[in-house]
């Protein structure tokens, strides 16, 4: 019984300087952010300390250590991240569509923000490129990013700019170089009768 009362005052002793030492910072932060305004210091005080509280009672550690590494001497900022990326999470648990999700946690292994500005982006991408009418740019856009569905919307939209280009142009002996030397490359042939007409 003695033993279990030593821990639980140990444990009250030990919570009450880690508070102690966390008000403290909250002061600190507040004079280096508001040096000459006492009314805005006891303001980011509140702010600052509330935000430390809350981090002291979140539950997801992976999802905390991103949020102090990013902001280690920033509670406030450290519970805006907290947030963000545990929505993150949770959103990326949800997601369907694997062969994207893939990408987007290859990329961004330890930040649930970015996997799923990632997923998002890359999904609207493949979306797009199911849609497209060229098969013969797509196969391009294809064959150069075979696992970058972004990338494939960027190049598939950059080489179907060219070929309008190059067809648009006239017969004559750049349009017919440009041609020969990058026959499955528009943006290339582009590239190449813009130079020789510069």
């Amino acid at each position: 019984m003695k033993t279990k009362y030593f821990a639980f005052i140990l444990l009250a002793v030990f919570g009450a300087s880690l508070a102690c030492g966390q008000e403290s910072k909250c002061r600190d932060i507040a004079r280096r952010e508001y040096p000459n305004d006492a009314r805005m210091q006891e303001y980011t005080y509140n702010k600052q300390r509330d935000a430390a509280r809350y981090m002291a009672s979140v539950s997801d550690y992976e999802v905390k250590k991103i949020a102090l590494q990013e902001y280690p001497e920033d509670f406030s900022m450290q519970k805006y991240t907290y947030d963000k990326q545990l929505a993150a999470k949770r959103y990326m648990s949800s997601v369907n569509d694997y062969q994207v999700k893939k990408i987007a946690l290859q990329e961004y292994p330890a930040d649930f923000s970015m996997q799923k500005y990632t997923y998002d982006k890359q999904l609207a991408a493949k979306n797009y490129m199911a849609t497209v009418r060229d098969s013969e740019v797509k196969q391009i856009a294809t064959r150069e990013y075979p696992a970058d569905f972004s990338m494939q919307k960027y190049t598939y939209d950059k080489q179907l700019s060219a070929k309008e280009y190059m067809r648009a142009m006239p017969s004559g002996s750049a349009k017919q170089a440009a041609m020969r030397e990058y026959p499955n490359d528009y943006s290339m042939q582009k590239y190449t009768y813009d130079r020789f007409h510069r």
